[in-house]
């Protein structure tokens, strides 16, 4: 892995932000100049990532773990987020982690801040050199895998709807079957 410098606005951000405390159960991320504060998700979150998190972990690569709510940063570009659930490298030390490492980056899409996840990180993760995004939304049943990722956007998305069985690139290799996951209001 190559060494970056981090410009300085951003580590002291970094900074400022490790230094806040959040109330029980919120997070917090950073995107450009912004501090994000976000609330814990309901149930059918909880639910519906199991349901991904349980398939993906019959595939993961030995190499890899998952990782539910930790701190992916890419501070040379003024990123720190905190995706629902990541694979990355069982050799990763430290929190945050850097987010070249993660194999993939999954969210469930929040009722109270939908944006955050179907803007703000299909911005961010690509300039974050996340290879694949996730993005489950229990609102309308909606799913798409981003990949190919590059300072621009990801170039490549898969759409379907949940039922669908969505396919999963390598280093997982299978097919994520939706059928029993559930909508926010059913």
């Amino acid at each position: 892995m190559s060494e970056f410098r981090i410009p300085d606005r951003h580590a002291r951000l970094l900074e400022y932000a490790r230094s806040l405390t959040p109330p029980s159960g919120w997070k917090i991320e950073i995107s450009g100049d912004g501090i994000i504060i976000l609330a814990g998700p309901s149930a059918i979150h909880q639910r519906n990532l199991l349901l991904i998190r349980e398939q993906f972990d019959a595939h993961r690569p030995s190499d890899m773990m998952p990782s539910e709510n930790s701190d992916l940063a890419s501070p040379n570009v003024g990123k720190l987020r905190n995706p629902d659930l990541t694979y990355i490298p069982l050799e990763s030390a430290g929190n945050p982690t850097p987010a070249e490492q993660a194999a993939i980056a999954v969210e469930i899409v929040s009722p109270s801040n939908p944006e955050n996840d179907i803007v703000g990180k299909v911005r961010d993760y690509p300039l974050m050199g996340i290879p694949l995004y996730l993005l489950i939304d229990p609102r309308e049943g909606d799913i798409t895998l981003y990949s190919e990722p590059s300072d621009t956007g990801y170039h490549q998305h898969w759409n379907g709807k949940f039922g669908d069985r969505v396919p999963i690139p390598a280093p997982f290799g299978f097919e994520l079957a939706t059928d029993a996951l559930v909508r926010y209001s059913s």
